[in-house]
């Protein structure tokens, strides 16, 4: 491409159309000719209902008002996610969004309570940190002073429309139609799609939202997909709502089965439930049956089934072509990333959106810092199958002998041995998820960094039990999650009888 670019179009709505559209729209809306396609016709996964805290940055870049979005989408705040049978069956832990315990700048928390369980002063990891024993207590409010870490459950497709109107508001023109045919120029870039009814819709520049059919990027540019489903076997999700049964949990449950898991997220008017799968070893009657079997509450929708396969496209940006969500590659959504992975490939695109022509460059440092993400999230979901202690089904037996990728295996034996763990660069997940992690499957470090043998015996246990004093103390003074909601946000959703 030679001239600026004047025209954009993004191919499909849903989330990942939306939330491109509303932030290109706010931040270059003035500038630019914004046109995204969407068919009423093809419905969408619409089942990311589990967000990580950092929508919350996205949401203020775009000047979101918290209350309002949080009444919109039916949401409630969510301090973790509950691991129920992973690491056995009938054990439970919670990776929370919070920083455990404190720090010395030789070496975390996670060595001076080693050192006080060596000593038999320490109680349990999670005990000193304060989001995880708000979720326990289920009790939520915002604490600006002492930066309590959340995130949202949200209605996904609620949050789609929310944006839309924003999109609209900033210059968005909604065209409705279905993509009978995407036509490239003599050069390889595209140029125009082709709706059913014949409409033609010319672009300088096309963001590919079209989810698992990736019309753009794969079927038009031939960008191809790398397969990762040897590490994360599981293939198959089926979702269903329910009606509540009680106050909402400030957590994600995600509960481990014979050959998946399944999830549990709480909103203000309903409840989300489904369950993850491996084909191989579950057919999709039998995930129907044992999904049905394990629900509570009255069944709002038909189960639905969604197969997947777990990936990344072997390039994220392609001549004049940017992949969103899903058509972009697929990560299960064990961590609640999906959102995450829209809203970093916006960030990134718009960070990088050419003053002229698309550079050769540009669409390099993209791809390299996508996939750099991509992998260190993939290694962070493998850590969970891989690491158990289950042999009881043949699934669990796959995924502790399966062989993973030599950049998980060496956090793996550096936590093991030294109880150390790091962060990359801008890597997702930081040092405390990775120990949550690791401890709440299994690994207790074999030592601890000799800084805490400085400290005495008394000195440790004051250490350790003043962090748990405040963590406590500060959790007393918490509302109850459901009041904190009501009081705050309450759900403009309709609220099933």
């Amino acid at each position: 491409m030679s001239e600026a670019i004047r025209k954009i179009v993004i191919a499909g709505g849903g989330t990942a159309g939306w939330m491109t559209a509303a932030a290109i729209g706010k931040v270059l809306g003035a500038n630019l000719d914004i046109t995204l396609i969407e068919s009423d016709q093809i419905g969408t996964v619409g089942v990311g209902e589990a967000t990580i805290p950092t929508l919350l940055t996205y949401n203020r870049l775009l000047g979101i008002d918290e209350a309002k979005f949080m009444s919109a989408v039916g949401g409630t705040f969510k301090l973790g996610i509950a691991f129920e049978n992973w690491t056995d069956v009938d054990h439970r832990y919670i990776h929370s969004f919070g920083i455990t315990g404190k720090d010395h700048w030789t070496a975390g928390f996670q060595q001076f309570w080693r050192k006080g369980r060596e000593l038999g002063v320490a109680k349990e990891f999670g005990d000193y940190c304060l989001e995880l024993v708000a979720a326990e207590k289920r009790r939520f409010a915002h604490l600006p002073k002492l930066g309590l870490n959340y995130a949202y459950h949200l209605d996904s497709s609620a949050y789609a429309q929310f944006l839309r109107k924003m999109a609209e508001d900033n210059g968005v023109v909604r065209r409705e139609g279905k993509i009978g045919e995407v036509r490239k120029n003599e050069a390889g870039d595209i140029s125009s799609l082709i709706l059913d009814d014949g409409t033609v819709i010319e672009g300088d520049f096309f963001v590919d939202c079209t989810g698992f059919r990736a019309l753009l990027i794969g079927e038009a540019l031939g960008v191809g997909y790398e397969d990762w489903t040897h590490w994360l076997p599981c293939d198959r999700a089926i979702a269903v709502q329910t009606k509540s049964v009680g106050p909402p949990l400030p957590y994600t449950r995600s509960i481990a089965h014979s050959a998946g898991w399944r999830w549990q997220i709480p909103l203000q008017h309903r409840t989300g439930n489904g369950i993850v799968f491996c084909s191989q070893y579950m057919d999709e009657e039998e995930g129907k049956a044992f999904l049905l079997s394990q629900i509570e509450g009255e069944v709002l929708t038909e189960p639905r089934v969604i197969p997947f396969r777990t990936g990344t496209r072997s390039a994220h940006w392609e001549r004049n072509c940017v992949a969103i969500g899903l058509s972009s590659g697929f990560i299960e959504p064990l961590e609640s990333t999906s959102i995450h992975l829209i809203q970093r490939s916006v960030m990134r695109m718009l960070q990088m959106f050419p003053q002229g022509s698309v550079a050769s460059v540009d669409i390099d440092e993209f791809n390299k810092q996508t996939f750099f993400e991509l992998e260190h999230i993939r290694d962070f979901i493998i850590l969970h199958y891989h690491l158990t202690n289950r042999e009881d089904t043949p699934f669990w037996r796959y995924c502790r002998g399966m062989d993973i990728p030599d950049t998980l295996r060496h956090r793996m034996e550096l936590f093991r041995e030294t109880g150390r763990t790091f962060r990359a660069n801008d890597e997702l997940f930081a040092e405390n998820s990775w120990t949550q992690v690791m401890l709440g499957q299994g690994i207790m470090p074999q030592s601890h960094h000799p800084v805490a043998d400085v400290m005495s015996e008394e000195e440790v246990r004051n250490f350790l039990s003043h962090i748990d004093e405040n963590v406590r103390r500060t959790v007393e003074t918490l509302p109850s999650h459901e009041d904190y909601l009501k009081s705050y946000c309450p759900s403009s959703q309709s609220i099933p009888e």
